[in-house]
């Protein structure tokens, strides 16, 4: 992007080289850095040198000239630098102001509604919110905990799948904390006794943010977890999900079937919606007419029709899939089956012309099959309707930066099915930890896929209610059925994962 522009006569730079100056930093307000993406480098006499992403953001150093009445001197630079620089110095210097011991006037013991609302409104509790929030937005978190304990408040936070610990708030900020985030999900702050759950809607640096809330009283007060849905990021495609070349020539065929259920399972976090979201930007066309029922609808995708669960108005999973069958889809998304109402409707749906896709909570792929006839459903109506389930776990991937050949335990390769022979010529890695990992020695995750194909041996176990070991074995044998385990000891083997964060999430087949 920079070739395209330097024509424009305009200086670029390389923010890999090039650090931006603190005490220049200091002189942009934090919101406008943030927000309009203006990265201040340095002083040139009285000129502002400031880094801009693209020559529409000009405008922006116009405004900044004004403000700091001094001349700004733009220079292009990558964008995406630009965006990481701007938040490892305004947010981190930002959460430095937040006062981390107990010299607040706050009540941590009131219980008067006036006193938990003007609380909740605090300089210092609005700050520590709204920076926890950004902050985690911009680390790539999926969950905030607030964790209350007898003597301190923990704040954890989930990246790829590993819970940190992060900051450390007064114990006597607890109570102010919650009834913030209370009035945020619209959830009632004079309310303690009982669990609440609440949604909330915010912009961080131009990003729409979901959080979903929950709050649950405990021993030593109500402690909070918030799952963020970054509406920012795009979303894969099928390609992107890291599904090997074979699963997805197969995964393919599947999705492209005229009707029929096809499962995506795994336990919550495994990104079960993210691969739903690819399979229907891989099958959309302008003849199809495609609707989901979500809970919460995560990203919206352009001419796919989306509804919102909204149970507390009796717009649940089941009632609304109902109403989705009278409005002629081709395509049914149901965000999850949850119940035997939900599974009757849905396999109906697809043993009448309609292609469905929905997820389920399961260890492997042979074991939804069996969760259906747990719920309720008919085998021979499972039977008929699936045609595919596709298991799947996300494992963390070694830093591309700091990632080193390593030599791992032989007892974990065994547990993987990596042989003594073929570790011999396999390059294991390992991350050491650097500051673009965060010193985890991992950066992002892939998936790891098991993909079942329902034939017609397995149509007979289901409806002879067959053990879901017995199915794996046929699917193994017969249909070259790559396990879980199996996917992610082809990953050990290319390096791209360790042994020990593969089983991590999945079961060891050595104690099944």
């Amino acid at each position: 992007m920079i070739s395209v522009y330097a024509g424009l006569g305009i200086p670029t730079v390389d923010l890999e080289e090039v650090k931006p100056d603190p005490a220049v930093a200091a002189l942009v307000p934090p919101d406008f850095a943030l927000k309009r993406q203006v990265l201040p480098l340095h002083l040139r006499g009285e000129v502002l040198v400031a880094a801009i992403g693209r020559p529409e953001a000009l405008a922006s150093l116009d405004e900044l000239a004004v403000l700091l009445g001094r001349p700004v001197e733009p220079v292009l630079a990558d964008p995406a630098l630009i965006k990481d620089r701007i938040e490892q110095k305004f947010l981190s210097g930002m959460l430095e102001e937040i006062p981390t011991d107990d010299s607040t006037t706050i009540d941590a013991e009131t219980d008067d509604l006036a006193d938990l609302t003007r609380m909740a409104g605090e300089a210092q509790v609005v700050q520590m919110v709204n920076l926890m929030f950004a902050q985690a937005v911009r680390d790539g978190v999926s969950d905030i905990h607030i964790e209350p304990y007898e003597k301190e408040i923990k704040v954890r936070y989930r990246v790829d799948g590993i819970l940190f610990e992060t900051l450390k708030p007064p114990r006597r900020m607890h109570n102010a904390l919650i009834s913030r985030l209370k009035i945020l999900g619209e959830m009632n702050i004079a309310e303690r006794r009982l669990p609440q759950d609440g949604r909330i809607k915010l912009t961080i640096a131009g990003r729409q943010v979901d959080v979903r809330v929950s709050v649950i009283p405990t021993v030593h007060g109500e402690r909070a977890v918030l799952r963020i849905l970054d509406k920012g990021q795009s979303t894969r495609t099928l390609p992107e999900l890291g599904m090997r070349p074979d699963s997805l020539e197969i995964f393919r065929k599947l999705i492209n079937i005229p009707y029929g259920m096809i499962l995506v399972t795994g336990p919550t976090g495994s990104g079960k919606s993210t691969t739903l979201y690819a399979a229907l930007q891989e099958i959309y066309s302008p003849k199809r007419n495609i609707l989901t029922i979500e809970d919460p609808v995560e990203y919206q995708l352009p001419g796919v029709g989306q509804i919102q669960v909204r149970a507390g108005i009796g717009l649940t999973f089941a009632s609304g899939l109902r109403s989705i069958v009278r409005q002629d889809p081709d395509v049914i998304m149901v965000g999850e089956i949850r119940d035997h109402e939900t599974a009757e409707i849905a396999i109906h749906a697809a043993l009448t012309g309609h292609l469905v896709f929905s997820t389920l909570h399961t260890n492997d792929a042979p074991s939804a099959l069996t969760r259906l006839l747990d719920m309720g459903v008919e085998p021979y109506l499972a039977a008929s309707s699936v045609v595919g389930v596709l298991a799947q776990r996300l494992v963390r991937r070694n830093c591309p930066t700091c990632s080193v050949p390593d030599t791992p335990d032989p007892e974990a390769l065994e547990a993987v099915g990596i042989t003594p022979e073929e570790a011999k010529t396999a390059t294991f890695r390992i991350g050491k930890g650097c500051e673009k990992c965060g010193g985890t020695g991992f950066r992002g995750r892939l998936a790891i896929h098991e993909l079942l194909v329902v034939d017609e041996t397995i149509r007979r176990m289901t409806v002879d209610r067959a053990p879901a070991s017995n199915m794996r074995d046929h699917a193994i044998q017969h249909q070259g059925m790559r396990t879980l385990l199996g996917s992610g000891r082809l990953c050990v083997l290319e390096g791209t994962t360790t042994a020990d964060d593969v089983l991590r999430v999945c079961q060891r087949e050595d104690l099944e």
